[in-house]
């Protein structure tokens, strides 16, 4: 286990309260400490979207402690990769970050049922992000 993060990754959606915090979730859970992990939305919403928590406590990942957060300059300049799912023009970029942009459905108003196959598309980029961050940092 290295002594500090292989790589820093910033999950960024508007309301910070679905799509980033299951991908933050699923990151912390699969990666542990390897990689440092943030989320941060531009314009967050009041609390993570109880669907979202409900699909994950479904594969044993408990979220219900997250809180949406501003998303920040500080918080992408101290992140490696930013990752953004839906906020568009809102993100600072910055040389030297890798940004990817996933094109996730947003799970707003939808029920568990809905929020399922997004959790679970969620998931898959998730664990093909932590293959190339292995790869490209020689974990």
């Amino acid at each position: 286990m290295p002594s500090s993060p292989l790589a820093s990754v910033l999950f960024v959606c508007v309301h910070n309260a679905g799509r980033s915090q299951m991908a933050a979730g699923f990151l912390s859970h699969l990666a542990g400490d390897r990689i440092e992990v943030r989320s941060a939305g531009s314009v967050p919403g009041d609390q993570v979207n109880p669907a979202a928590v409900e699909a994950m406590k479904e594969v044993g990942i408990d979220i219900s402690e997250a809180e949406p957060k501003v998303l920040t300059t500080e918080a992408v300049q101290a992140s490696d990769y930013v990752i953004t799912m839906g906020c568009g023009d809102a993100c600072p970029v910055f040389p030297g970050k890798k940004y990817l942009d996933w094109a996730l459905e947003d799970p707003a108003g939808k029920g568990v049922e809905a929020v399922r196959p997004i959790r679970d598309e969620v998931r898959g980029r998730v664990e093909a992000l932590i293959a190339e961050i292995d790869a490209e940092r020689g974990a």
